[in-house]
This record gives structure tokens, C-alpha cells and sequence, in this order.
């Protein structure tokens, strides 16, 4: 070989080594470039998509043992690249008043490092353990009209996000007010494409009642401009709630429907059954079936009836009102509008009272039923104020209808007929329920022969009455009497014919439901 062709071949051989070291470095800069740019990528996706000023603790790029040159040939397609970090913190706007948007403790997902080099990036599947979500209080005024509404702005599309042991907050109002908190024990979230709903499924327990929801639906997309009103919809299942944990009430509810609205607020319709329904205080388990139309302030945690149509074992109600946050405390009140307009007062009485209901017969009623506080028992501030009308009333208890029988003998002046036997009963009046105590300031009692109009108190948890009217028999004094003694009574009869009856008396009932006291009212004076 020449010495020139030798010449050659050496410069060439030097220049294809120079070439080849100068690729190889370039490839191992392009590599190391990598976790930086991943990096850089993650942090401006949420800050897009967010609106938030990110932070993030740690983050690693794990590039598997790939050829450095060919990593550069690619453009890196084709190599997956694991990305894992930590304590990552979105805070929403850059706000430091409230706690971050969103908080995780580790994060991880696999990457294509060809899709760097993309206009619209995709990441199959992200995993998100620990997640903290807190939605700040809407800020009155504070987005402009153009940022209403306003969505992400990123381009990168996220195929599926796996989100485990997360919770939700959402933020009050009032800074002094306790906010909402929800256990999430899973979330599974699957892209639409750009600017799309996410479909999704989670798993979550509800505080209070405590209890086991399952939902799946839609959501977003995002609104950053104003995160509590991001779109959400779907349908759910809430079972084994326990109701016991509000004093008073006990029973394991089950609900399932479907909800419409924004992560501030929702509007739900389904129905929730409580086979075993019960008031503490009596113990008697009644069935409770509900169909409802709510809508839920997820700042307050107010709840409002569009109404509730109701059945309480056989009763069919209608209730409309709402649950508001009424104290600065923390408490919230119930304040409803309850229609009964034709019920079954054993019902009534069996979720009221302990042991067997004291009568039966339909029921008419109009109420208005307020519970102060949710903190304290239910039967002790239960408040209840109404009208009601009874027909066809028969008291189940044999001392009680047997006092009934009596009087409708006497007022029928057939005082020893014992074909007049288990009378129907006719009542109605205006009620108060408080601090567990019934008063009737009027309430009025008809059964053939014999009218009674009385007012007085039912202590509920001591089962005494105390109860003064005025008795109006058709008969007269001397015709409620058998035998002789009829007789001897003729003479009274001008006296006790008054007002337009044949007998006008003024009377008791005192003693208990199971043994109640009839008898003449002997220190009221004078007629009405």
C-alpha cells in the first residue's frame, strides 16, 4: 500500500474515531438531559393544568440499559423510561392561606421518551399513593369573567390515573367553620382525549353517617380558574351506613342514585331504605323507605329537600326543608315541612313509644319538625309543632277502650248496652312537642254520643297525662245511669244541661296510658 492510501486510511480511521467519540458523548449528554427534562415537563403540566405554583421534593428517571448512540439515532422512541417522585404539593394560584390543592406522597409512572419530542404527549397510566385533595372556598369575585370556566391548558393526555388512600377536604366559607373530609380508598380515572370528561370509578367512606359509597360517573374537565365548580356526575351506592352515631336514632341505612354538579355542589336523586329504623328511646324497629331530590353545598355541607316522599312502615309522607349550618360551633339544624295525608297513626306511635302502639286509625297531619343541633340526642330537642286529624280511632290498649265504650254508652243514654263496644273514635288538635313533652293546646275527641274538648300535657318518657276539658253528652245526667239511681239523678238533669247538651261536665284524664284516670275537673269553675 502507498504511503498515500496509508495516509488515508489513517485519517479516516481517526476521523470515524473522533466522529464516533463525539457521538458517544453527545449521546451520554442527551441522556443525562433526560431526567431534567422530565422533570421540567411534569412540573409545567401541572402548573398548566392546575394553575398552581408546584413543588416537588424528589424526583427519579430510571433510563433501562439501552445503547446511548441508538437512545440519540431514536430520538429516544421506543424506551420506556420509569419515573417515580415524592412529596409532590400543588398549591392552587400560589396561595399559602390554605392548605396545597393537591398533595401526594409518591407518584410514579412509565414514559415513552420519544413523546418528549411530541406536540401532544401521552402517558398510559400514572399511580398516586397518599393523596391529599383540598378544594379551597369559592372566592367571590376573585376569577375574571374570561377565567370562568376556564379548563386546562396543557397539552399532554394522561390515558389512566390509579389513585389509592386518598382523602377529599372541602374548604368552608368561614375560616371558624369545620370542613368536609372524605376517606377515598381508590379512584380509577380514564381519559376522554383533550379538554374531555374523565370517566371514573372510587371507593370512598363517608364520615357521617359513617359508610361505604361506590360511584362511577364523569368528571371535569378542570376548571382552573375555579376548582369547587369542576362538573361531576355519576351514579353511586352508599351502604352500612350506621345511624347510631347520631343520639337518639339508630338503624343501618343503604341509598343509591344519581348526581348531578360540581365538586362544590351537587343535586342527587334515588331513594335510601332503613329496614330497621328506631327512636332509642323506644326501641320499636320500624321500616323506612324514602325517595329524594337534594341538593348538597359541598362549602357548608347544607342540605336541601326538593322534597322527600317517605313511607314510615304503611304512612306515606312528604317532607321538604332542609339540614343548614346554623351554629358557629359547627352544629346544623334540621328544619323540615312534613305532609301526612293519609296515614296510619299506629305507625306513629310504634316508632314513638315503647311496647305497643295506644291506638289506631287513620291520620291527617301537617308538622313542622326542627332539630336544633345534630350534636345533642334527638329525643331531646326534637321539636315538633302541627295540626292532626284522627279518624276511625280505636285505642289498642283494652283499659283505654274500655273507658272509650263506657262514655259513648252514657252519652248515648244506654249506659248498660254492651252492643256499643269498640266505638270508632274521631280526634283532632294543635300539638307542641318539645323537650319530650307533647302539649295539646286544643284538641277535640268524638265517638257516638259523646264530644270532648280538652287540652293538657303527654310526658313521653315518664307515659303520664295530664289533660282538662269539657264533656258534651246528647244524654241527659240522668240517662248515663242504670237502675235506681236513674231516678234519683232526674232532679240534676236542669242543672247538667248546658251549652246545648244534655250532660256538660268539666273533666281529668290524669295517670298513664296504660292506666288512665277519669274524673270530674273539680277546680275549674264557671262555663265557657
Amino acid at each position: 500500500m502507498s504511503k498515500t492510501a496509508r495516509r488515508l486510511w489513517i485519517g479516516a480511521f481517526v476521523a470515524a474515531a473522533g466522529i464516533a467519540v463525539l457521538l458517544f458523548v453527545t449521546a451520554r449528554v442527551f441522556a443525562r438531559r433526560f431526567e431534567p427534562e422530565v422533570r421540567s415537563r411534569v412540573i409545567r403540566y401541572l402548573e398548566q393544568r392546575f394553575d398552581s405554583r408546584i413543588t416537588l421534593a424528589n424526583l427519579q428517571v430510571r433510563i433501562p440499559n439501552v445503547s446511548p448512540v441508538g437512545l440519540l439515532l431514536r430520538g429516544g422512541r421506543g424506551t420506556l423510561a420509569h419515573v417515580e417522585g415524592r412529596n409532590l404539593s400543588v398549591r392552587y394560584q400560589g396561595r399559602e392561606d390554605v392548605p396545597p390543592l393537591f398533595a401526594v406522597d409518591s407518584f410514579a409512572f412509565d414514559l415513552d421518551l420519544g413523546m418528549l419530542r411530541l406536540p401532544q404527549p401521552r402517558v398510559p397510566q400514572v399511580t398516586l399513593q397518599g393523596m391529599t385533595i383540598t378544594l379551597p372556598p369559592k372566592s367571590e369575585g376573585h376569577a375574571s369573567d374570561d377565567q370562568k370556566g376556564k379548563s386546562s391548558t396543557s397539552n399532554v393526555v394522561i390515558d389512566h390515573i390509579d389513585i389509592s388512600h386518598a382523602r377529599l377536604i372541602v374548604l368552608p366559607k368561614r375560616a371558624d367553620a369545620k370542613p368536609l373530609d372524605f376517606a377515598i380508598e381508590s379512584i380509577h380515572l380514564t381519559s376522554g382525549g383533550m379538554g374531555e370528561q374523565l370517566g371514573y370509578e372510587a371507593r370512598l367512606t363517608n364520615p357521617l353517617p359513617p359508610g361505604q359509597i361506590r360511584s362511577q360517573g364523569k368528571f371535569g374537565p378542570w376548571d382552573s380558574a375555579s376548582p369547587g365548580d369542576t362538573k361531576l356526575e355519576g351514579d353511586y351506592d352508599f351502604s352500612n351506613a350506621d345511624l347510631s352515631v347520631f343520639k337518639g336514632i339508630a338503624g343501618i341505612l343503604h341509598s343509591s342514585g344519581h348526581f348531578v354538579g360540581t365538586l362544590s355542589a351537587v343535586r342527587a336523586r334515588g331513594e335510601a331504605t332503613v329496614p330497621d329504623f328506631r327512636l332509642t328511646s323506644s326501641g320499636n324497629r320500624v321500616p323506612l323507605e324514602t325517595q329524594y331530590d337534594v341538593i348538597v353545598d359541598g362549602t357548608n355541607g347544607n342540605t336541601i329537600l326538593q322534597p322527600v316522599h317517605a313511607r314510615l312502615k304503611n304512612t306515606a309522607f312528604q317532607t321538604s326543608g332542609g339540614i343548614i349550618k346554623r351554629e358557629l360551633n359547627g352544629g346544623r339544624a334540621i328544619n323540615l315541612d312534613v305532609v301526612m295525608p293519609n296515614g296510619h297513626i299506629e305507625d306513629l306511635l310504634l316508632l314513638a313509644v315503647k311496647g305497643t302502639p295506644l291506638m289506631s286509625g287513620l291520620i291527617r297531619m301537617q308538622s313542622k319538625i326542627s332539630i336544633p343541633s345534630l350534636g345533642r340526642s334527638v329525643n331531646e330537642k326534637l321539636f315538633l309543632a302541627g295540626t292532626f286529624d284522627i279518624a276511625h280511632g280505636e285505642f289498642l290498649r283494652s283499659a283505654v277502650q274500655d273507658k272509650v265504650d263506657e262514655l259513648s254508652r252514657r252519652g248515648q243514654g244506654k249506659p248498660g248496652d254492651q252492643n256499643v263496644d269498640d266505638v270508632f273514635s274521631r280526634m283532632s288538635g294543635t300539638f307542641r312537642l318539645a323537650d319530650q313533652v307533647i302539649t295539646f293546646s286544643h284538641l277535640s275527641f268524638a265517638v257516638p254520643g259523646a264530644e270532648v274538648g280538652m287540652h293538657g300535657d303527654y310526658h313521653m318518657v315518664e307515659d303520664t297525662l295530664d289533660f282538662h276539658g269539657d264533656l258534651r253528652l246528647e244524654a241527659k245526667i240522668s240517662q248515663t245511669i242504670a237502675g235506681w239511681k236513674h231516678w234519683l239523678a232526674k232532679p240534676l238533669d236542669p242543672f247538667f244541661a248546658k251549652n246545648g247538651a244534655g250532660t256538660f261536665l268539666r273533666f281529668q284524664v290524669v295517670g298513664t296510658t296504660k292506666k288512665p284516670e277519669f274524673g270530674l275537673d273539680l277546680h275549674k269553675k264557671g262555663d265557657e
